[in-house]
């Protein structure tokens, strides 16, 4: 079992930035590619980014493409997405995921077999 725990969630301005981080715990010496998601109101669960087990593979939704990184320290078994220009439609709570014994990123959301409480993130105009 691996347990993913999100935060650095919160409230910021338009044109604001926020880091949020996935620290996982368990079996962490597995191999797993990550990902993060977000769900606003109303909406479907969306991918926002993905990245390898070596995290030499990014991927990125086209919203939020030149303004969110991925990264990851293994060696901290943590994930982190810095989101910087934030917009009010960037507003949801946002979900990590992993998926075990899996070296290359995964897009998929149903491929994803452990996931996070989530941690909101609002953006005011």
């Amino acid at each position: 079992q691996v347990q993913l725990v999100e935060s650095g969630g919160g409230l910021v301005q338009a044109g604001g930035s926020l880091r949020l981080s996935c620290a996982a715990s368990g079996r962490t010496f597995s191999r797993f590619a990550m990902g993060w998601f977000r769900q606003a109101p109303g909406k479907e669960r969306e991918l926002v980014a993905a990245i390898s087990w070596i995290g030499g593979s990014t991927y990125y939704a086209d919203s939020v493409k030149g303004r969110f990184t991925i990264s990851r320290d293994n060696a901290k078994n943590t994930l982190y997405l810095q989101m910087n220009s934030l917009k009010p439609e960037d507003t949801a709570v946002y979900y990590c995921a992993a998926r075990q014994n899996t070296i290359v990123l995964i897009t998929r959301s149903d491929l994803y077999n452990f996931w996070g409480q989530g941690t909101q993130v609002t953006v005011s105009s």
